[in-house]
């Protein structure tokens, strides 16, 4: 979730959730068509390494740090994107003061489900739309070549780019974190790779 642009895109499970769900409330035939529309979402989902209830852990904690955010320093110049990933959360952005980048990382960690906060506010100005373009691009450059490698499902690495910072974060083994961390290192306009994976064996 991101503050102070546009907010992030709902994920493809969220939208298949939400959806199902409606659909359902109108009866069984609305189930149907359905089923066959969120194929994909549901393969990204069964294929994803953490349990259903982790991603909707995930998407709470995102939300409702970012709304306590928003209410809590509106108009004060902040430019906060929180993302969780198996409850290892992770703030990237600009804030004002070194005491604003404090009390984010607590709103954070107050969580229910939230197992870590790596605090990465940048305390300065916020950046401007040219920089968070960029950021997106370099984002998409990183994507594009993970999946050219072919050495691992891309979903099981989450990529977050700001200030042409590459953050990977995910539940990998130490080859695909190897790995994922070379290709984004590698990419054109990248400053640095910053791993914040859980890993498994």
């Amino acid at each position: 979730m991101i503050l102070g642009t546009t907010p992030r895109p709902p994920s493809p499970f969220s939208i298949f959730i939400a959806a199902a769900i409606f659909a359902c409330a109108l009866g069984l035939s609305g189930c149907i068509p359905l089923a066959i529309t969120g194929v994909a979402a549901t393969a990204s989902v069964a294929t994803d390494r953490r349990s259903t209830g982790a991603q909707l852990d995930d998407e709470l904690i995102e939300d409702k740090t970012a709304v306590q955010v928003l209410e809590r320093f509106k108009g004060n110049d902040v430019h906060v994107n929180v993302t969780s990933y198996n409850g290892n959360v992770l703030l990237t952005g600009e804030v004002p003061f070194e005491s604003v980048k404090t009390e984010i990382g607590e709103i954070a960690g107050r969580m229910a489900k939230a197992r870590s906060v790596q605090n990465d506010l940048l305390v300065g100005a916020a950046t401007g739309l040219g920089s968070r373009s960029n950021d997106t691009l370099i984002t998409s450059k990183v994507k594009a070549r993970f999946v050219e490698s072919n050495q691992f499902q891309i979903n099981h690495v989450k990529v977050v780019t700001e200030r042409g910072i590459v953050y990977l974060l995910g539940i990998v083994r130490p080859a695909e974190g190897n790995a994922a961390a070379e290709i984004a290192r590698t990419t054109s306009g990248v400053q640095r790779v910053v791993k914040v994976f859980e890993y498994i064996n």
